[in-house]
């Protein structure tokens, strides 16, 4: 009796003589018709992976424009400095003939508090294009946290009257520009506190982890795989933890980006409270410019930008800014600065930043200068990434100043000189909450517990500083 030999068998590839070397010979050659057998036993496995995604990682953005630095308290407060001279806007006027002017209530003044005009006192009173130089007569109605009203003389009226297009009105504006005193004067002056500003973030603790289990272990599989961080490289089994930390870290990124403070109580499923804190869309949405409907169209933006440029103006503003934009708003400004020197047939244009006809036509701008404010500009790639913020279209860019800001530092009880922009994490000499990465299980060596599997934990403590949130800029789109 004869064993049939199906093509499909073992028993066909006989022939074949196996060699312990990767050689070429004419006895361990598989043919064609020997293809059901390496498709069932020796699939082709191209063993490096291929980069469909490019560099995913979305950090750099604090790494740009901050620093980190550790803290060991629960909560990072820090002063800010108030303007310096007096202003003030919803200011009510009386008729012309009462010549009096009510200014808003302590609690909702914009800039200072009431009541901080004084007699002998000349200010600027002045509602859309029609303004007024008054002298503070005396104050009708003194009391603190109050509508305090004070009755005024005009300078430029015969009876001291307000215009008509002042008088009798709400939403004035105000401002003192000095004084002025009779011969033998006496208690002159108006003695003013300095004004500043506290402001306060917690910490939030964010964690993640990555786990293998003991079967999987035993099994190692190479992958040749090429880092977001420029290093390259055999990973087995770990790959997985690999890209577990290196999204973990985005994590920290666009945690101190989108964080926000919980309105309510929020408790999570262990029973703990949650607060959440101030991230940096969240801090300039209270504190910072927001600029919304940012287009800058090719006819337009420039004009759309002078208004940035008034505002920072009125803000004192950082000369040198760096803009942070996601594509459309980027390739928008491009358009925009190349509208302002074009020439040639279409209105092409060549001259800028050293172009040429004979070299390549560079039509991206990489900084500029309007007025007396320099700007940089960047993509800023957690703004183009389909699984971040380029999912939406809210957000069109972020203009945050360089240079430092000094502060008083309650920590260190002192003035100290700190990025408009930086990173606290909790740290001591016993625990640093940085990158926190430990791992636990009974595989890989480890045997912290009976559980038949290795994990790898991740934790980080930090906050947002975001100081002088006043200088930055929010840019928004309609959507």
């Amino acid at each position: 009796m004869a064993f049939a030999t199906q093509p499909t068998t073992l028993a066909n590839l006989s022939h074949l003589t196996p060699r312990p070397v990767k050689g070429l010979f004419g006895d361990n050659y598989l043919s064609l018709a020997d293809m059901d057998f390496t498709q069932q036993f020796l699939p082709e496995v191209y063993e490096k992976e291929i980069e469909r995604y490019g560099n995913r990682t979305i950090t750099g953005f604090l790494r740009m424009v901050g620093a980190e630095m550790p803290m060991a308290s629960d909560q990072v407060v820090w002063s800010e400095q108030g303007r310096l001279h007096i202003a003030y806007d919803n200011v009510t006027t009386a008729a012309a003939a009462a010549k009096t002017i009510s200014l808003p209530d302590a609690t909702t003044s914009p800039t200072l508090k009431a009541p901080l005009l004084g007699p002998n006192m000349t200010v600027v009173i002045s509602k859309g294009n029609v303004t007024a130089k008054a002298f503070i007569k005396s104050i009708v109605t003194p009391q603190v946290g109050t509508n305090v009203t004070y009755n005024i003389e005009v300078y430029g009226d015969a009876d001291g009257q307000l215009p008509a297009a002042l008088a009798g009105t709400t939403d004035v504006s105000l401002f003192v520009y000095g004084s002025e005193y009779g011969k033998n004067s006496a208690n002159a002056g108006n003695s003013i506190d300095a004004s500043f500003n506290h402001f306060s973030n917690k910490p939030i603790i964010l964690r993640d982890k990555y786990s293998v289990n003991g079967s999987d272990v035993a099994q190692i599989g190479w992958v040749e795989v090429t880092t977001e961080i420029g290093t390259g490289g055999y990973l087995w089994y770990l790959k997985s933890e690999h890209e577990s930390r290196i999204r973990f870290e985005d994590y920290l990124e666009m945690s101190m980006v989108e964080a926000t403070k919980a309105q309510g109580t929020i408790i999570d499923n262990q029973g703990a409270t949650l607060e959440g804190m101030d991230g940096l869309f969240a801090s300039l949405e209270t504190r910072g410019l927001v600029f919304n409907d940012a287009d800058f169209d090719a006819v337009g933006g420039l004009g759309q930008f002078d208004t940035i440029l008034q505002e920072l103006d009125k803000q004192g503003a950082i000369e040198e800014n760096m803009m942070f934009l996601d594509r459309e708003t980027a390739l928008s400004i491009d358009n925009m600065l190349a509208q302002q020197n074009s020439y040639g047939t279409g209105g092409t244009s060549y001259g800028v930043f050293e172009n040429s006809e004979e070299m390549a036509l560079n039509l991206g701008f990489s900084g500029f200068r309007r007025g007396s404010y320099d700007f940089y500009k960047t993509d800023w790639k957690y703004l183009n990434d389909s699984t971040t913020r380029g999912g939406m279209t809210d957000v069109a860019g972020v203009i945050v100043p360089a240079g430092t800001s000094t502060v008083y530092d309650q920590q260190l009880g002192q003035n100290i000189s700190r990025p408009f922009l930086h990173v606290r994490y909790r740290a001591s000499e016993a625990d640093d909450r940085r990158l926190k990465s430990w791992v636990t299980g009974s595989v890989g060596g480890n045997y912290t517990s009976d559980e038949d599997a290795m994990n790898v934990h991740f934790l980080s403590e930090r906050t947002l500083c975001t100081q002088a949130a006043n200088n930055f800029v929010l840019l928004k789109r309609t959507v």
